[in-house]
């Protein structure tokens, strides 16, 4: 083997080392675990969201208050004019002041409501419930795309090494071509020909340091900080074994289609309340009134029944109870058209996994071939058999094959977390990462009995949101 040879072999089989000098002094290594983590804890979408759900919550508690009597203190302030001057007997002016108040406690049930004030927390119980998987819906997300960053960091770091180690390698045969052209071995066309291919290979360079500075903004999106010293994960995750599998796991797991299934719930329970409506509401008033005139020498005490029946309303109600039953059609046809995109996510998320897995296989045999060629044609040519385009061409195909075996296996990693994120499984649970996860029912069982502002247990929410809102 030739000086050329050996010097290339050492610079091919030395590339490895390169991924480690990107990397700035002190990068500490760290796994995909330790991204997806950082994620789940920097994602301002799943703060926002969380929030959200918790907006949910207090609806479910607002609905419940409607269940409860309320208690209203009312003061009413008056005079009257003109005012009748009254005199005593020694002719004195008594006429009274011709002001007046009236205090009253009220308070106020329903004690029939054609059972629509029932119907309305169950519906905002189902939506807490829809809410909570449109919350593990975009856990998915957020995972997804640290998936995603984190192994087009990876990406563009084996292409900035394999574009340093093609510059390296073209430089050496630019030079050796030089040798060969002062000793008249070669043309000045081959001299020509190495300049151009070693500038093309150094442009390459430069725009996979770019592609590499970019993903590192990416990763800084989507898992909250700059990546270290990633490590390429050992195994790919366990999804299904089949096609078929993963699809009936998906159509029962998938936070989207539980989603979906929750709000026809809704709408049906919508479609009760605005029937409902018909009927009457019959409620009770308790009042304790006192005052400042005649009226109330002592406290008086009131109690009242009020039945009201709706008997014309311009055509309103039956306006609602339509839009109810559209609205019922409308989250049916949802879900269904649900179920079939995740369904495609699955085969899409499968034949991207088998297809990745086949190029994988392909690429080895191929880098093997182009290997062998590209080493013989470097010795051919040292030998005067072969041109200096031959050795360019043979080395660009072993860069192509290289490359090519880059994007196939991060593919074959994104498709595999995609296939178990169309599953519904993507979620830290699943995963196991170890981490304390948001409790969405936490807030949701402090709330749902409608706790007054001022109770022990409505002083304590506020303080758990005030401590919110400071993060």
């Amino acid at each position: 083997m030739s000086i050329y040879g050996r010097r290339l072999r050492r610079d091919i089989f030395g590339a490895a080392t390169a991924v480690a000098m990107l990397m700035p002094i002190g990068a500490v290594a760290e796994t995909l675990s330790d991204a997806l983590i950082d994620a789940y804890r920097n994602s301002n979408l799943l703060e926002q969201n969380r929030a959200l759900l918790r907006v949910a919550d207090d609806d479910v508690a607002v609905a419940f208050s409607s269940l409860l009597p309320t208690l209203d203190f009312i003061t009413d302030f008056g005079a009257t004019h003109p005012n009748d001057r009254q005199f005593n007997f020694a002719g004195q002016d008594v006429t009274p002041d011709n002001l007046n108040a009236t205090f009253a406690l009220q308070a106020k049930i329903d004690l029939y409501a054609g059972g629509r004030n029932k119907l309305g927390v169950e519906a905002e119980k189902e939506t807490v419930l829809a809410t909570r998987e449109a919350l593990r819906s975009l856990e998915q997300s957020v995972l997804l795309q640290a998936v995603t960053a984190y192994f087009g960091v990876l990406r563009a770091q084996a292409f900035v090494n394999l574009r340093e180690n093609n510059v390296r390698v073209l430089q050496q045969e630019k030079q050796a071509t030089g040798d060969r052209f002062e000793v008249g071995e070669v043309t000045r066309t081959d001299v020509a020909l190495a300049d151009s291919r070693s500038a093309a290979a150094v442009s390459a360079l430069e725009a996979a340091r770019g592609d590499y500075a970019i993903s590192r903004e990416n990763f800084r999106t989507a898992v909250g900080r700059y990546p270290g010293d990633l490590q390429t994960p050992a195994n790919l995750p366990v999804t299904a074994a089949s096609v078929g599998e993963a699809t009936n796991v998906a159509v029962r797991t998938h936070p989207d289609i539980r989603q979906a299934q929750r709000e026809v719930t809704v709408a049906e329970l919508g479609m009760k309340i605005a029937k409902g409506a018909y009927l009457p509401t019959i409620s009770a008033t308790v009042t304790s009134l006192t005052g400042t005139d005649d009226r109330y020498d002592d406290e008086e005490h009131r109690l009242g029944i009020t039945l009201n029946q709706p008997i014309y309303r311009g055509g309103r109600l039956a306006a609602l109870e339509r839009q109810a039953i559209s609205q019922r059609n409308a989250s049916r046809s949802n879900l269904l058209q649900t179920t079939l995109g995740i369904e495609e996510q699955v085969a899409s998320a499968w034949a991207n996994l088998e297809v990745s897995r086949a190029q994988i296989r392909a690429t080895d045999l191929q880098i093997d071939a182009a290997q062998i060629a590209f080493d013989g044609t470097r010795e051919e040519a040292t030998l005067g058999a072969r041109t200096t385009l031959d050795v360019l061409d043979a080395e660009q195909e072993l860069l192509d094959a290289r490359a090519s075996r880059i994007d196939a296996i991060a593919t074959q990693y994104v498709a595999a977390y995609s296939l178990l994120s169309a599953m519904g499984l993507l979620t830290v649970d699943h995963l196991n990462l170890g981490i304390q996860t948001y409790d969405p029912a936490g807030y949701y069982n402090a709330v749902k009995h409608a706790p007054a502002r001022f109770s022990p247990r409505g002083q304590q929410l506020d303080k758990v949101l005030r401590k919110i809102g400071r993060q």
